[in-house]
């Protein structure tokens, strides 16, 4: 099991579509879309919100993401119809939807914690707002070789580095972004991908490097080889999508 989202928004086609989004990048995550009135207009649905959090926590919790102010206030009035040992379970991310929910979603499929995935979402809106990738980090990408191979000494306190020329169609879009957060998520290493968190998929995807540019990362912590291998060979393999 996993922690699951429900997507409350005013329009029932909005909340589909960020549901279909964040499906490609957590496919084993329960996402449930509360969009619109119950006759299908715009606006939001008690009923439906509450359906939403029946179908998403299946016992580890469920986060809630709204997009205006009357959808804060119903899914408010949502969760307090819960009984108390639900209530524990479910919690409303202070997030914007679109980021939050991706964000939220790829810590989900990671098997996070709902604190830990009411955090990623929480963090996705502050990602965002600080902008991409350094200037030197983003001009440094723009091409590169392909290295190929990890550098470093491999000991726990040491660096360990590498650089990857993207191959794959799109470069580093929202899913390969997604698959990379996931893959690191769990490794005991600190890393960055030119210059940013590569363990959070809201800093990924502000790089936007695309194909031909470089991808280098630098890694330390008792993972931090495996960190630079698995992440060679994901990039090698242009993140399935060759």
């Amino acid at each position: 099991m996993s922690v699951g989202l429900v997507i409350v928004s005013h329009s029932a086609k909005l909340a589909e579509g960020v549901c279909e989004l964040a499906a490609q990048m957590a496919a084993d995550v329960r996402l449930a879309a509360a969009g619109g009135t119950d006759d299908g207009g715009i606006g939001t649905s008690l009923e439906k919100i509450q359906a939403g959090i029946a179908e998403t926590d299946q016992g580890d919790g469920a986060v809630l993401l709204t997009d205006l102010g009357s959808a804060v206030m119903t899914a408010e009035m949502a969760m307090e119809f819960l009984d108390p040992e639900q209530q524990e379970r479910v919690r409303m991310a202070n997030a914007p939807l679109v980021e939050g929910a991706v964000a939220a979603a790829v810590s989900a499929q990671t098997g996070k914690s709902l604190a830990e995935v009411l955090s990623a979402a929480e963090s996705a809106g502050a990602s965002y707002a600080g902008g991409g990738a350094p200037t030197e980090d983003r001009s440094a990408a723009a091409g590169g070789a392909d290295a190929g191979t990890a550098s470093g000494a491999a000991a726990a306190t040491e660096e360990v580095s590498g650089a990857w020329t993207l191959v794959n169609p799109m470069g580093l879009h929202a899913r390969p972004a997604a698959a990379v957060a996931q893959l690191l998520a769990d490794l005991d290493a600190e890393i960055t991908v030119n210059g940013v968190d590569g363990k959070s998929v809201m800093m990924l995807m502000t790089l936007g490097l695309k194909p031909g540019e470089t991808l280098s990362a630098t890694a330390s912590g008792p993972d931090a080889a495996r960190a630079i291998d698995l992440l060679g060979t994901e990039v090698r393999n242009g993140f399935g999508e060759i």
